[in-house]
C-alpha cells in the first residue's frame, strides 16, 4: 500500500495529498460491499464554507474521513429523495453506523 498522509490542518483538509491503497481500489473498504460492484473516483468542486464545514467535521470526529462522509451524504440524499435501492440503504446505514473509519489505522 502507497499511501500519504492524509489529515485536518487548522480545520482545512489537505486535498493536495492522495492515498493509493489497494484494500480501497479493490472496494473493501466498504461498509457492506455489494457483490460485482465497482468503484469509481471522482472530483468535485465545493464551496468553501461547506468545504470547512467537512473538515471542521472530521477533525472533531477521527472515526469519519472524507471517504465515508462523501458516500454516506450521497446515499443519504439519494434514499431520502426517493431512489429505492437496496445496496444505496446499505451504503448510507454502513456509514452512519460504523465505528471505525475507510482509513486504516484510525
Amino acid at each position: 500500500m502507497v499511501m500519504k498522509e492524509f489529515g485536518v490542518v487548522q480545520g482545512q483538509l489537505l486535498t493536495d495529498q492522495v492515498v493509493v491503497s489497494p484494500v480501497v481500489v479493490a472496494g473493501q473498504a466498504m461498509p457492506e460491499p455489494v457483490q460485482g460492484e465497482d468503484i469509481v473516483s471522482f472530483q468535485a468542486e465545493m464551496p468553501l464554507p461547506l468545504h470547512q464545514a467537512m473538515a471542521d467535521f472530521i477533525e472533531r470526529c477521527p472515526n469519519w474521513d472524507q471517504y465515508r462522509l462523501v458516500q454516506a451524504a450521497l446515499a443519504g440524499f439519494l434514499v431520502q429523495n426517493g431512489v429505492d435501492s437496496r445496496e444505496l440503504t446499505r451504503l448510507y446505514v454502513g456509514n452512519m453506523f460504523r465505528r471505525d473509519s475507510l482509513r486504516p489505522g484510525v
